[in-house]
């Protein structure tokens, strides 16, 4: 595995966090997964999936300021850096060369 290479769901928590846009936090992203991946994963594996993430400085993380909503905690948002974009590209572009022109040799006819 080269440095940019992603795990499976580091790739789809990078995409729903592309997805929600900059300032996102583990709920949206979450909501995002569950939603359009249709994955069933708890708050806390994305979260601990975005850390993951931020130690490869592929993300960065802040924390904003204590809400009235959360009791006065204070949520921390995280922001796709230029290297997470990069690798996530390269990603992606493996996906499509390793599928290219087989869609239709899979069961049920394509990937989707």
């Amino acid at each position: 595995m080269n440095e940019t290479s992603l795990g499976e769901f580091e790739q789809l928590v990078m995409l729903a966090l592309v997805r929600v846009g900059e300032d996102a936090y583990g709920v949206p992203i979450h909501e995002e997964l569950s939603s359009r991946a249709r994955r069933t994963v708890s708050v806390a594996a994305v979260y601990k999936t975005l850390e993951r993430l931020e130690a490869k400085d592929y993300v960065s993380s802040r924390v904003g300021e204590p809400t009235a909503e959360r009791g006065g905690r204070r949520r921390k948002y995280f922001k796709l850096e230029s290297r997470g974009r990069q690798a996530l590209r390269e990603s992606l572009a493996t996906l499509r060369r390793m599928t290219a022109g087989i869609e239709a040799d899979l069961p049920g006819g394509g990937l989707g």
